[in-house]
Parts: structure tokens; C-alpha cells; sequence
């Protein structure tokens, strides 16, 4: 009895720690938020998540089932946010009440290949439109030979793997292949659900990472993390300067050093500067603008808003780089702190 009178009241003052913990949260009642979209920044909402619980005392629920199924469940109403690695569209925008886009890290879609005995892989963005389009079709291809001399490439046919659900992801990769290849951009364009006319579907970044892992010969895209995570091998990918890149935090930043507008909305893929990974993207957390919908309470959307901005903060930040990610540029904050303060219940900002 008394081992189980210790038990509880361990048990209560553990949850009045956590309800403690949250002194930044403007003497608020904890709150349960709910997201669900993009699989791309996943390692890194695991962790930034839980230690916004630990400093906040708010509880996040995040479903990682494509950036696709994210927009939609937000269009539905039925999460406090979406994450997404596209942002909307104008046509996007125009079919739901205003939103607001904030960028929460930087990352990579990484060229992904199982090549026994190949450690190091170079292409070229037209190769691997033509890989993708089914055009190449062996791993001996002269081109491929052309451009790795000194690997071993097997006469084998490839096996392209991609995403079967709308995917954000997919669409960072192929806006980039639209960019770097007129065929591509004629044939297939860019989306977050391509025809691909040849290989396997596999569903989130975690399913064609295992595929690849699993299959020899297959060739993917995935969010770095994965592949880093699974141990598998990518290539290095010529960028618009013609150096041949992998991507690490400082070759991901790169690709952020233009101008960003106002709204946060915009491609980084292709990048025009010195030392830059070509498929280097933001991923982002959207929100809408006025927050009074589906039964929310303002205590909903204060921790909502309190969750944006501790990602946004230094604390925050610093975690990318532990789990392969990039941290945001300096402007990328700036503005999206700004975007925070147009943000209503009932129309009066949550805010000043």
C-alpha cells in the first residue's frame, strides 16, 4: 500500500513538473496540438516536439502521412497545422481561408542508390531525369561510366524507386528535374504526385529508403535523413556551377542565400551559388491565419503559436544540425515572426 501511495504521488508530481515546465506559456492550461503532413522533417519534429513539451508542457501529435494528406487535413479543419516541404500554390491558397506559411528548417533530397561496392556516385541533374524517365536503363551505361571512371557499375538494369503518396518531397525533386531538363519539364513537370513511368512506389520517406536498403541496384530520393539513418549511399549531384556536391549543413545553407519574399513561399532547388546542394528545400509548418475554427479554444491557438515560435527560436535551431538538417537563414526568421503577428482569434491577434 505504501509502495503504491509513493507511486502515485510520484506519478502526480511528475505531471505537475511537466504542467510546471511550461513558463513560457503566458499562464495557459496545457494544451494537446495535432499536426499531420510531410515525412521529410520527421526526425527533426521528434525531437524539437518532445522538448517543447518538456519546456512548454504542451503535448504534440504528429501524423507523418505526406505532405499531401497534410493539406488536406488542414483544409479539412481537423489539425492545428500541416506540415508541407511545397508550399501552396496560388490555385492552393485560393480554395481555403488564408494561411500562413512558416519555414522550420532546411534539408535535402539526397539521390539514393544500392550499388554493392560503389561508395561514391556523381550525377548530373539531366541524368538523373533520364534515369527516372526510364531513358537510361542500365547501370553501365556510357554516361554513367563517363562520369564515374573509377567505379565499378554493374551490367545490371536499374530499379527507380519514388513516392506513392503525395509528397512534398516529390515535389522538391521534381521541381528540380524541371529545372535541369527540358524533357523533364515537357514530359512529367513538377508536383507532389508524378507519373513515373517505370520502377517501385513506396509510401513516406521511411518506405523508399527501406526499399532501396533492401533491393540491390535501386536508385530513390529521400529526405537525407533517411538515407543517412539506413546507412545507404548517395551521390554526389552537379550544381548549377559545376561542382559535384553532397549535402551538409553549409552546402544546404548555400542554397538560401538569395532573396526571400515575404511570405516565405518560395524554390531553392538549382541554387546559383558557390558551393550550393542543388536539391536543397525549406519544409514548413502552415497555419491559418485566423486560428477561432472547428471548436478551438484560444488556448489552442496560443500553444500553437508558442510551438511556431519556439522552432523559429535559437534553442530550437541548433537541434537541425544534430539530425542532418540545415538551420533557417536569419531573414527566413525574421519574416516569419512577422507572419506570426497577422495571426487572429476571433479576429484580435493572438499576438502583439
Amino acid at each position: 500500500m505504501k509502495k503504491m501511495i509513493q507511486s502515485v504521488l510520484t506519478l502526480a508530481l511528475a505531471f505537475a513538473m511537466v504542467a510546471c515546465s511550461g513558463t513560457k506559456n503566458e499562464g495557459r492550461a496545457p494544451q494537446e496540438l495535432s499536426g499531420a503532413g510531410a515525412t521529410f522533417p520527421l526526425p527533426f519534429y521528434n525531437v524539437v516536439f518532445e522538448q517543447f513539451a518538456q519546456t512548454h508542457g504542451d503535448a504534440v501529435a504528429y501524423g507523418g502521412i505526406g505532405s499531401g494528406g497534410g493539406v488536406r487535413n488542414l483544409r479539412d479543419k481537423i489539425v492545428d497545422f500541416a506540415g508541407s516541404d511545397a508550399f501552396l500554390s496560388d490555385k492552393e491558397m485560393a480554395e481555403m481561408p488564408p494561411v500562413v506559411h512558416i519555414p522550420t528548417c532546411m534539408g535535402a533530397v539526397v539521390v539514393a542508390y544500392n550499388l554493392e561496392g560503389v561508395d561514391e556516385l556523381k550525377l548530373t541533374g539531366e541524368l538523373i531525369a533520364r534515369i527516372f524517365a526510364g531513358e537510361v536503363k542500365m547501370w553501365n551505361d556510357e554516361r554513367l561510366q563517363a562520369l564515374n571512371p573509377d567505379a565499378k557499375l554493374p551490367a545490371e538494369p536499374i530499379m527507380p524507386v519514388y513516392r506513392s503518396d503525395g509528397s512534398g518531397t516529390t515535389f522538391v525533386f521534381t521541381d528540380y528535374l524541371a529545372k535541369v531538363s527540358p524533357m523533364w519539364k515537357e514530359k512529367f513537370g513538377a508536383g507532389k504526385s508524378v507519373n513515373f513511368p517505370t520502377g517501385q512506389a513506396a509510401k513516406g520517406n521511411p518506405g523508399v529508403a527501406g526499399v532501396i536498403k533492401q533491393t540491390k541496384h535501386s536508385i530513390g530520393y529521400v529526405g537525407s535523413e533517411y538515407a543517412f539513418a539506413q546507412k545507404i549511399p548517395y551521390a554526389r549531384i552537379q550544381n548549377k556551377r559545376g561542382d559535384f556536391v553532397k549535402p551538409t549543413a553549409a552546402t544546404i545553407s548555400a542554397a538560401a542565400s538569395g532573396v526571400i519574399p515575404a511570405d516565405t513561399r518560395c524554390s531553392i532547388t538549382d541554387a546559383d551559388a558557390v558551393g550550393a546542394y542543388p536539391i536543397s528545400t525549406f519544409t514548413w509548418m502552415i497555419i491559418y491565419k485566423e486560428q477561432h475554427y472547428s471548436d478551438r479554444t484560444k488556448e489552442q491557438a496560443q500553444a500553437t503559436l508558442d510551438l511556431v515560435r519556439y522552432i523559429l527560436s535559437d534553442e530550437a535551431q541548433a537541434i537541425t544540425s544534430e539530425v542532418h538538417y540545415a538551420p533557417l537563414p536569419l531573414k527566413a526568421k525574421e519574416l516569419s515572426l512577422t507572419n506570426l503577428k497577422t495571426v487572429t482569434y476571433d479576429g484580435i491577434a493572438v499576438y502583439e
